[in-house]
């Protein structure tokens, strides 16, 4: 099983840094987003690669998953061996590399990465959203091994005001993974089918609270109908308007993941939250991060006027 993570985006958002640097090469902590997202679709069993559709205008994400050689040596006379390890990690990771050559949206992103799956199952990972824990593909691989190779995509719960800014599903549930069984509908371990999608519904025509989170394990039919897929809102070939029509072929289903499992990197407060909840996490960080933090009077939450 292969797994496409797009990242052909301009990262607007964070201009003018991302205008020599690509926003999944912005680090967290001490490695790029990108690195991070392609560790995490490597560590099931089940995917033997992953494939970064990017654009020509970001060599910098080639160069990275390239070996360098010279920077290896030069660590490893210095004494520098953890750094020359890390290097030799990234530059050794099975990463190949596909091109959108115009922006026309995630859907066709994706379909640039169609040779790549040899007509399979196949994941995609966002690029701008981390999970540390490396915990949610698991749970969308065992749904989908329980429903025969069905695509799965993963969703979480937000308040009921917040459902316009995402895409929300509909459906029903019709179970939970093993040891969730007693949790609520829209709790963490619930598995849903799926009956529809809606793209940013106002709160009175929403279906559920349940929005689309950065993951998807996707069956081959998907990668077909998206061959075939006009262009919807905006103009872009979309990945939603694909599972949609893909609905009235086959099942879908959903699980429920906590929000908390992720973080998303794609604003740059994002960003900066991120960097600041695994620095305060890592073990061999967060002393530092809490003494620089400490040294500046903590951290308060200015009084709303």
């Amino acid at each position: 099983m292969k797994a496409i993570i797009p990242a052909a985006g301009l990262g607007t958002r964070f201009l003018p840094a991302t205008k020599c640097t690509p926003k999944e090469m912005l680090p967290v902590l001490n490695k790029p987003v990108i690195q991070y997202v392609a560790e995490e679709a490597l560590a099931p069993e089940e995917v033997d690669g992953v494939v970064i559709v990017t654009s020509p205008g970001k060599p910098e994400l080639l160069s990275f998953f390239q070996p360098d050689r010279s920077l290896e040596t030069l660590l490893r006379e210095r004494g520098k061996e953890a750094y020359a390890d890390a290097v030799a990690e990234a530059g050794s990771m099975p990463v190949d590399f596909r091109y959108q050559y115009e922006p026309r949206g995630l859907g066709h992103a994706i379909r640039s990465a169609a040779d790549a799956c040899a007509s399979e199952p196949f994941l995609v990972l966002l690029g701008d959203y981390v999970v540390p824990s490396k915990s949610i593909l698991p749970k969308m691989i065992e749904v989908s091994e329980a429903h025969s190779g069905a695509s799965v995509i993963a969703v979480a719960p937000c308040s009921p005001e917040e459902v316009s800014r995402y895409g929300v599903i509909g459906g029903t549930r019709i179970g939970a993974l093993p040891g969730c069984e007693d949790v609520a509908d829209t709790e963490p371990g619930a598995v849903w089918r799926v009956s529809g999608t809606v793209e940013k519904p106002a709160p009175e025509d929403a279906p559920s609270n349940l929005y689309i989170v950065g993951r998807y394990l996707l069956s081959p039919r998907v990668m077909d109908l998206l061959q075939t897929q006009e262009p919807g809102a905006g103009g872009e070939v979309q990945l939603t308007d694909a599972l949609e029509r893909s609905l009235d072929q086959e099942v879908m289903y959903a699980v429920v993941i906590d929000p908390l499992e992720g973080l998303d990197t794609g604003t740059p407060s994002g960003w900066i939250a991120a960097n600041a909840l695994m620095a305060a996490e890592d073990p061999e960080l967060a002393p530092a991060f809490w003494e620089a933090v400490d040294a500046r009077g903590g951290l308060k939450r200015p009084e709303a006027e």
